[in-house]
């Protein structure tokens, strides 16, 4: 397996990335909902307008501009908590550097000859993104032996130290800085990295077929709330890797049943307006399970949202907006119609209201493979007996730790 980290660099993964667009901070949440919604992991990166134009930005002054990672979980909290539902417009217009979390950690400019292993030792450390400088010509080095970049040997790291790490990926740019447009980028993330991954699975051989539990890869340091409390408990303190709560009911045994969760990924195109006010107005557990408008347990405010586009709905996506009473539909949330009363209760599920599990037993495979084509950050992880009972949960960083840290990822000394 060292070989698919050793002999591939990040520039790799960059072919046929498009340029990076960058989102200032000066920009409102309504465009910021656009643009989450053409985003991977259900995020945008946020950034300072630049100082002079006229002048080169190298790398350092580039992530010195870097705010951080704006989400729709950030924006639906935002509405909810905020009281700017009583002024949506105002509340549209709302500059998104009022909103995002600043944590310029989350990214990191790295050269196109950084290896992989140490693209991946950064991530595992908490880097969510990779900006990386479109070099001219660049075609890949899908070959062995690319350790060798532009006939130079790239630095022997300890990836123990992210000091090293970070001043590695400085020193890599001495050998393509010659051919690197520096202000043209495209930026990667953990998804990237692991559909490149999910391609290898010959050379990661075994750790694919290897249950997630033997691994190690599953984190029990999970945020949840009960479905009896209010939605509005999930941001108290929102979760960031992943941003993600479970909602859950004890069981009589002591252990909690997950029926649905609040998080970015769920949230991604859905109608921020409805989910907000749904997140401020009725309990985890509806949220979740969905309301119905003649079901619903006190009235409902008339909320200015959309139209449907497709099988979402999305504010400001082009659809005329008119006045609509909330319902579970209006978030994407789909539930029983026929149901005559809120009840938990798995059968209840239909959509994108459903969390997405896998046991205990599960493959690393597998897990990947549910992660990608769901478009999801995470999958919760429930015992092998029962799929009710949640014992934790995987992320990228689980996935990257695990296979970074399996004795086969580690070359000879």
């Amino acid at each position: 397996m060292a070989s698919v980290f050793l002999y591939h660099v990040v520039g790799d993964l960059t072919v046929g990335k498009p340029e990076l667009v960058e989102f200032a901070e000066r920009e409102t949440v309504e465009a910021a909902i656009l643009a989450i919604g053409e985003s991977t992991e259900g995020g945008i990166p946020v950034w300072r307008k630049r100082s002079q134009k006229s002048v080169i930005e190298n790398a350092e002054m580039r992530q010195q501009r870097f705010v951080g990672i704006l989400n729709s979980l950030d924006i639906v909290a935002f509405f909810a908590r905020d009281g700017s539902l009583d002024d949506q417009d105002k509340a549209m217009k709302t500059p998104v550097s009022e909103v995002v979390i600043p944590n310029n950690s989350l990214l990191k400019v790295v050269d196109p000859a950084t290896r992989l292993i140490d693209a991946l030792e950064m991530m595992k450390q908490g880097v969510r993104r990779l900006l990386v400088p479109k070099s001219v010509g660049w075609k890949g080095m899908s070959k062995r032996f690319s350790i060798i970049y532009n006939g130079k040997w790239l630095k022997n790291l300890d990836t123990s130290s992210s000091n090293n790490i970070n001043s590695a990926a400085n020193t890599n740019c001495l050998s393509s800085s010659t051919t690197t447009n520096r202000d043209k980028f495209c930026c990667l993330s953990r998804e990237d990295v692991i559909r490149f991954l999910i391609g290898c699975l010959g050379a990661l051989a075994p750790l694919p077929l290897s249950s997630i539990y033997s691994l190690g890869t599953i984190n029990p340091n999970y945020y949840s709330i009960e479905a009896s409390l209010p939605a509005i408990e999930a941001t108290r303190k929102l979760p960031q890797d992943p941003s993600a709560v479970a909602i859950v009911e004890a069981t009589s045994d002591g252990q909690f049943k997950i029926i649905g969760e609040i998080s970015a990924c769920r949230l991604w195109k859905c109608d921020y307006l409805a989910a907000a006010w749904a997140l401020a107005n009725v309990s985890a557990g509806q949220f979740v399970m969905g309301v119905e408008d003649n079901v619903t347990p006190r009235s409902l405010p008339d909320l200015i949202v959309n139209q449907t586009v497709g099988d979402n709905n999305l504010v400001n996506g082009g659809a005329s907006r008119r006045p609509r009473k909330f319902s579970s539909r209006s978030m994407g949330f789909f539930s029983t119609p026929a149901t005559p009363g809120f009840v938990v209760g798995r059968n209840m599920y239909r959509g994108r209201s459903a969390p997405l599990t896998c046991k205990v037993t599960s493959s690393l495979s597998a897990v990947m493979a549910q992660m990608l084509s769901h478009r999801a950050t995470h999958v919760w992880v429930t015992e092998a007996e029962n799929e009710d009972v949640l014992v934790g949960v995987v992320g990228y960083a689980d996935i990257l730790a695990a296979v970074t840290r399996h004795p086969s990822a580690t070359p000879a000394s």
